[in-house]
């Protein structure tokens, strides 16, 4: 099969069921919409909009354009840019495991994001601009910890060492992030509720700041698709065919710790969604990171979106934090993983 008579009818279908399920989470929820009502109301809130005349919108109708639509696309990207962060992370590692979960890189990113709630750090003008900043900075600084660590403990930097020392980080960075709490006063509860992940009440400023991010970091890691295959083989022989190994590396880190800390900012704690995207693509486009990286960007924005819709309608009228049905499905395939890695090796 090569490469054109695969893009075009896998994507076009990735495209459909994105499109899809963007429809369905929106006309969905506590209140149940029609399909063609809220596509009705997005439509005279945009030209609304445009005209800049005042919304006449019911308050039903306008639950969809003002409320769903921005929590469902920022659910879609950032489950697009978890998934991607997830598979570049597996391709630079060589580990199947890798994530910024299991790494313990999303558990850096937290406590910088806690850090900046907590003592109210902000840019002018830019009121969420300070904790995606400080999210993004610690993840990078825990990641770069993580691996210089099991690097102490393990030359080779085998997938089990990883795993433990970002298990020990993440354990760390949660009893930094508890101490964090008890001395919050006011801003505890919010605290508590956003380390699970959530959406809620996620406006189109968001939408906005993870598009941009999504859009300058993610291209860098898609334009590296030929370098993480070529890691695939090994860094040296990487090396001997003209990779500049250091360089990639650096690249790599950087744009999936940005991504990490501005998911982190926007959602919280959302756990599994770039270990277990990028391992249910690969069994439609196989390992080769030029079709794999476009189609966990897709398997990661359908996979959050379901995830997030399950999470405020199975227990109507609770809502329940996204990340408990991430890690849900996240450790089912943790798990199982796990046990085929070891057959492997068997």
């Amino acid at each position: 099969m090569t490469d054109r008579r695969f893009k075009t009818p896998i994507y076009i279908l990735f495209a459909i069921v994105t499109l899809a399920t963007i429809l369905l989470c929106t006309a969905v929820g506590s209140v149940y919409i029609p399909l063609p009502d809220s596509l009705r109301a997005i439509w005279n809130a945009l030209a609304h909009w445009i005209s800049g005349s005042p919304s006449t919108l019911d308050a039903v109708a306008g639950i969809v354009p003002y409320i769903r639509l921005p929590r469902v696309l920022c659910a879609g990207l950032v489950g697009a840019a978890l998934a991607l962060s997830g598979c570049s992370m597996q391709g630079l590692l060589k580990n199947p495991l890798a994530d910024g979960s299991t790494l313990g890189v999303s558990a850096g990113a937290s406590l910088g994001a806690v850090i900046a709630i907590s003592f109210g750090l902000t840019i002018p003008l830019l009121p969420i601009a300070g904790t995606t900043i400080m999210a993004s900075l610690f993840a990078f600084l825990s990641l770069l910890l993580i691996l210089a660590l099991t690097y102490k403990l393990d030359y080779s930097l085998s997938t089990n060492t990883i795993i433990l020392v970002g298990v020990i980080f993440a354990m760390f960075a949660s009893a930094l992030i508890s101490i964090l709490i008890v001395f919050a006063g006011q801003q505890a509860t919010h605290i508590v509720f956003w380390t699970m992940g959530s959406l809620q009440g996620r406006g189109y400023e968001y939408v906005l700041m993870m598009a941009l991010v999504l859009a300058i970091f993610g291209s860098i890691l898609m334009s590296l698709r030929r370098e993480l295959n070529a890691f695939a083989i090994g860094e040296d022989n990487a090396r001997h065919i003209g990779v500049n190994v250091n360089r990639v590396k650096l690249l790599v880190l950087i744009c999936t710790s940005v991504l990490i800390g501005t998911c982190v900012s926007v959602g919280g704690t959302i756990a599994f969604v770039g270990l277990v995207t990028p391992h249910i693509v690969r069994l439609i486009t196989g390992p080769n990171h030029a079709r794999l990286l476009p189609a966990s960007l897709f398997g990661g924005a359908v996979f959050l979106m379901v995830s997030d819709l399950i999470a405020r309608t199975i227990l109507i009228p609770r809502e329940l934090p996204i990340g408990v049905i991430t890690s849900i499905v996240g450790a089912l395939v943790f798990v199982r993983i796990f046990f085929v890695m070891r057959k492997v090796k068997r």
